[in-house]
């Protein structure tokens, strides 16, 4: 499958790896959607690059189904679907949360690419050569102690992802998983800077080049660096990992 010439729409376009994302695949000669929660945000990303700009909340299920009916009238030959948006935080269970807010991870990154692809699959399945790509995490195989609810969405993700797989397979609709390590974006530094000591992501410019390489080759599973020794380990040797990650918790509670 070639990524070139395709009618794409990312979630969550506007900065990290969906940007990266956006900038590559318009060299490559495909028309680009993007959607993001912050007009102001798109409006810039749209002043530097030739994207088309959708406002929506990927953790909005009413935003989703008012986005579905206007690209399907805007482009009805949408062909591939990028499930991007996300939010990760550095969480604290310790500490007291309100309970709409403490899942807020599964709303947008679980809940919201299900529901994407729930609006836009009878649209994808009209094409001849459809594509879903769902970014999930590393971390779907080793959950991050300091991120636990991004993690258990990551890894529903990951779940999911693979039985729709498998309900596809008789369809024209291919599905992908991009499960990135930790990656050089300002959500990734911003959340995690004290507890990883200047430890380094991978870069996002080299995470992209990884990504369309191995859709355009077929692959169905995507586990960049750090990521593929996750997933191994998780199968072999999973407190190993784990023990690791879990030593970035802080020493009382």
């Amino acid at each position: 499958m070639k990524l070139t010439g395709r009618t794409i729409l990312i979630t969550g376009g506007t900065s990290g790896i969906g940007l990266e994302l956006v900038k590559r695949l318009i060299s490559q000669r495909n028309t680009v959607l993007i959607t993001g929660r912050d007009q102001e945000r798109l409006a810039a990303t749209k002043s530097k690059l030739s994207v088309h700009t959708y406002l929506c909340d990927a953790g909005n299920p009413r935003d989703i189904e008012k986005l579905q009916r206007t690209v399907a009238a805007d482009f009805p030959n949408l062909d591939v679907l990028i499930n991007n948006a996300g939010i990760m935080r550095n969480l604290d269970l310790n500490q007291p949360h309100e309970l709409t807010d403490v899942t807020r991870e599964v709303a947008v990154d679980l809940s919201g690419p299900i529901q994407m692809v729930q609006a836009f699959l009878p649209q994808l399945k009209r094409r001849p050569d459809a594509l879903i790509v769902n970014v999930s995490s590393g971390l779907a195989f080793v959950p991050f102690p300091l991120s636990p609810v991004y993690s258990a969405a990551k890894a529903g993700l990951h779940a999911y992802t693979r039985a729709l797989r498998a309900q596809l397979m008789q369809s024209r609709v291919r599905v992908v998983e991009l499960a990135p390590p930790g990656t050089e974006t300002p959500l990734f530094r911003a959340e995690f800077e004290k507890e990883l000591k200047g430890q380094k992501g991978m870069d996002v410019e080299a995470l992209v080049k990884q990504t369309i390489s191995g859709i355009e080759s077929g692959k169905t599973e995507i586990r960049p660096g750090l990521s593929n020794i996750l997933y191994i380990l998780s199968r072999i040797a999973p407190r190993i990992p784990f023990g690791q990650m879990s030593k970035m918790l802080p020493s009382a509670s």
